[in-house]
């Protein structure tokens, strides 16, 4: 009954239709039908040049949507805006103008304004034009990091930059054998974690440990800045030594060993892997372990600070058979490739 009376509207209305408009609808139904006698079993399948041709009516004659049976409106004004976004971006295509800039090319201007806070995009633009890249200021520019406020180094590049200048010192107690009581004396640089100097003796006074200290650094290689404890076998002969070779004192706070931490990580890594695992004969016997222990220490145990390298950098050797050499009688292990 509802189809009757729409069929009896359409009928009343169609005298006040425009010919072309009547046509159109009709193109449309005309096509369904050579759509549906088309598809020999199954869905509706259509070709690109159908969805083309109910598009192009659908933009002159937008009515057409009333007789549309095998597709729903939806579906085509989907089609529509589809083509729509396909026409727009092939009209917005290249025609040629600057090339664009590679991925790996901007990944690269990215670290480089992360890893340089304080390069602006002339600076990075010259690092670029020496790594062979052609490309403009302008666009090394786009691609840096946008920072709300102004570069500033943080506290580990502060530090890092002081590292080098500065050296620590410190004495520690070794039993021996017999109960008598060794103090062994370190340096270390902070910079590469360096042991520099390591030495023993029975009777510590203020003038051997200046006489250690000279012995330790050349006078083109002394340190800025030489950090101790407040023992008191630090006396007036050690500070002078100090400063006659260029030396700044400084003096760690009392009861504060945490201000003097590299030294105090360095005597604990000793203690942990040499003098403990090791029975002290004499004065000889534990100067022999303690330099055995120094050119480990330096030369291939890897240190966390340093990035898993040894304070001596270790080249990676890839090629060859590994071997292992025994350190302090196979209580360590240096493996190489040979």
């Amino acid at each position: 009954m509802i189809g009757l009376f729409c069929f009896a509207l359409a009928v009343l209305a169609s005298p006040f239709k425009s010919k072309v408009r009547l046509e159109a609808e009709n193109a449309v139904l005309r096509h369904q039908l050579i759509v549906l006698r088309r598809r020999p079993r199954g869905r509706v399948r259509l070709t690109n040049h159908d969805r083309l041709f109910f598009i192009r009516l659908y933009r002159w004659f937008p009515s057409i949507l009333q007789v549309l049976t095998i597709i729903l409106p939806e579906t085509l004004l989907r089609w529509h805006r589809a083509g729509f976004r396909c026409y727009w971006r092939w009209k917005s295509r290249r025609r040629g103008g600057r090339p664009p800039v590679k991925t790996e090319l901007r990944a690269l201007i990215r670290r480089m304004s992360i890893e340089n806070p304080l390069w602006g995009a002339p600076r990075i633009h010259g690092e670029l034009l020496k790594l062979g890249f052609d490309v403009a200021q302008s666009s090394v520019a786009k691609y840096m990091v946008k920072r709300r406020v102004p570069p500033d180094q943080g506290w580990r590049t502060f530090l890092r930059n002081h590292a080098p200048d500065v050296a620590a010192m410190d004495l520690f107690v070794v039993p021996t054998i017999g109960f008598d009581l060794l103090y062994a004396f370190v340096i270390i640089r902070i910079d590469r974690r360096a042991l520099v100097w390591i030495n023993v003796t029975a009777h510590p006074t203020a003038e051997w440990v200046a006489r250690q200290i000279t012995e330790a650094f050349p006078w083109n290689e002394a340190p800025r800045y030489m950090i101790r404890d407040r023992d008191c076998i630090y006396g007036a002969v050690v500070t002078r030594r100090l400063r006659a070779m260029g030396i700044r004192d400084k003096p760690i706070a009392p009861v504060s060993p945490w201000q003097n931490g590299f030294v105090e990580r360095l005597v604990g890594s000793i203690r942990r892997e040499c003098v403990d695992h090791i029975i002290v004969l004499d004065e000889a016997h534990l100067r022999q372990v303690l330099k055995s222990y120094a050119r480990y220490y330096n030369e291939a145990r890897t240190h966390l600070a340093l990035d898993k390298d040894a304070p001596v950098s270790r080249t990676v050797q890839r090629t060859g058979v590994v071997r292992s050499l025994g350190i302090l009688g196979g209580l360590h292990h240096h493996y190489a490739r040979a």
